[in-house]
Parts: C-alpha cells; structure tokens; sequence
C-alpha cells in the first residue's frame, strides 16, 4: 500500500531507463513465514483483479485525440496560471511560461494530469498545481534526489526502480516484509525524525521514477507500481501507509499507469477498507490483484519480462521464488 504502480496504446520503451539497484545479499533478509490462510474472499478478490484490468484504459495526452471539453478546461487552467506574477516549474517543467518563451510539449502534460486528477474541475486543478508547487518548495523535493538519507541497505530490497512494463513504463517495486523483523522497524520507524527521513527516502524514489519519464503527447508519462504485501506487518505500518498514499495521491497526479499487488494475504480485504478512504475511485480502478499462488501469472503478464525475470523478481525474496517459477514454466 506504499504506492501513490498497462494502456490499450504501444509506447516506445523509455529513452532513459532507472538503474537497477545493486541485488542485495538474500540472508540479510528476515525468513518468510508460512503464508496466510487462503480464504473465500481470495476467490473475489481474482474476479475484481479481472474486471478492473479489463475496464482500465489509460488516457492519452495528444490533442487531437481530447474531446472539446478537455480542451476547453485545459485552456482555462493555463489562463489561470497565466495571471501568477511568479514562474511555476514542476519535475523541471515550466507552467505558465512567458507569452514569448519557446512551446513546451511537457507543459500540457503535466497540467492535464492536475486536471484528469480532479475530474476536469478546472479550478480545483488549479489549486491542487499551487498546493503541490508550495509543497514541493517547502519539502525540497527537486533537491531530494541527490540527498543520502541513510537507507542504502533498502533500496534493492524495499523500494527501487528497475526495468519497464511491456508498454515502456518504467516499474517502481515495493516490498515491506522486512519490517516483520522488529529490530529493523525500530530502525527504520522508531521515532518520528526516522519516519520523516523514511517518507523523504520514499519521495527520492518516486522522483527518480518521475524523471524517467518522457512526459510529452505520445510518450511514456506514467509508472507501474508492484507492491508485493508478503509477511508486510500491516498494523504497525498504518500511519506511514497513509501519510504515504495521502502525499503521493495529491502531488503525483496520474503518474502511475497501474499498481500491481502480488502476494496478497487473506486479510487484505480488512487492509484495503482502511486505505480506501484515501484512494480516488480513479487509483482503485487501476488496481491488478494477485493472492498468492499466482504471483508469477500476473507479474510476467504485467512487466515486461527482460525487465522482470532477469533483475526485479530476483531482488527480493518472494519475487524471486516467483521469477523461478515462471522461468521453470518457460514464460
């Protein structure tokens, strides 16, 4: 649930691809316990995954391709955004550049994310731009990637940014077992300077997935998140859960294409009804759910298996077994 992870449309894959994460050493990882009791619900819970797989198309940044009124509302948000007195950059990209600067193709992209967030309502698009625009000043966030904020030993393992989907989008993998162990949760959540290091740590990784993409009419504009919840100790990740998905969902507009959730214990449906609340009926239509058992089907079928198979599976433990699994299978 740390995420804020396919179109009908083929991209190009990325020009600029993340870096994989060194493979970290596998014993410096907690032992899985058994897996969790399957229930009925895991029988709905493949039905939902189907369904919304099915339904979910991602939407598309050509011109010619918007309806009138998507156009008009982007219209009206850049003359909104044309009566600030200040410059306004977001990921590098200008949003009301002088009447006389060169057209940028990113411009409209990134502005018809704020607007699709908020439904076309052109003013709430406009306040949730200068919402993120003060935030990002106030967190730093375009210093954020150069910062060493002391959790080498994670990346690899918790979060990282590694290979593309079969569509070109670059894929964010997540996995919180390790917390399971109690030393490491002490270490990493103990306190709330240690938790506000985390969810900057977090941010370090969406931006790098953020600036990966080509965001231009066309290209490659979102990410794929997979999240895998095995042996994730879900009571004492609650607070840093939502803090997360309340800060990614209101200044990561629509760059995430689809989230992808493997391992999925029986429980879930209890986790997910807390997390809800903070999620667009928009994310949860994005959602592809995969209970345990079928981890390797729904990963191979998702992420582009130069990708996965060769690097991400392997760097954590549950994928791993996983990627061996699909790979004895000859997927």
């Amino acid at each position: 649930p740390f995420a804020p992870c396919i179109s009908t449309r083929a991209y190009m894959s990325p020009t600029t691809a993340a870096s994989p994460a060194p493979a970290p050493a596998t014993d410096a990882l907690p032992k899985p316990s058994p897996g969790a009791k399957r229930s009925l619900m895991g029988s709905l819970i493949d039905a939902t995954a189907l369904l919304r797989a099915a339904s979910f198309k991602e939407d598309s940044y050509v011109a010619a391709a918007l309806p009138a009124s998507d156009l008009r509302a982007l219209a009206d948000l850049r003359a909104l955004l044309a009566t600030h007195p200040d410059q306004i950059s977001i990921w590098g990209v200008p949003l009301n550049p002088p009447s006389d600067a060169p057209a940028d193709e990113r411009t409209d992209v990134v502005l018809l994310k704020f607007l699709r967030a908020r439904d076309f309502r052109v003013r709430d698009a406009h306040a949730m731009l200068l919402r993120c625009a003060a935030w990002r000043a106030e967190f730093r966030a375009d210093a954020v990637l150069d910062e060493d904020l002391g959790f080498k030993d994670l990346e690899g393992i918790v979060a990282y940014m590694h290979g593309w989907d079969r569509e070109g989008h670059p894929v964010c993998y997540n996995a919180y077992g390790v917390f399971k162990d109690r030393d490491m949760y002490d270490r990493v959540f103990g306190d709330g300077d240690r938790l506000s290091r985390f969810l900057r740590w977090r941010v370090q990784i969406m931006e790098r997935g953020v600036r990966s993409l080509q965001l231009r009419p066309g290209g490659v504009n979102a990410i794929i998140q997979v999240t895998d919840l095995k042996d994730m100790p879900k009571r004492e990740l609650r607070a840093a859960s939502n803090q997360i998905l309340s800060l990614f969902q209101d200044n990561y507009p629509e760059m995430v294409a689809r989230k992808v959730f493997v391992n999925v214990p029986w429980y879930f449906s209890v986790l997910f009804s807390m997390i809800s609340p903070f999620l667009t009926e928009r994310t949860k239509s994005k959602f592809v759910i995969a209970r345990e058992g079928n981890v390797a089907e729904t990963l191979f079928k998702q992420v582009h298996p130069a990708g996965a198979g060769a690097g991400a599976v392997r760097r954590a433990e549950p994928l791993k077994r996983a990627g061996e699994r699909a790979a004895q299978a000859g997927v």
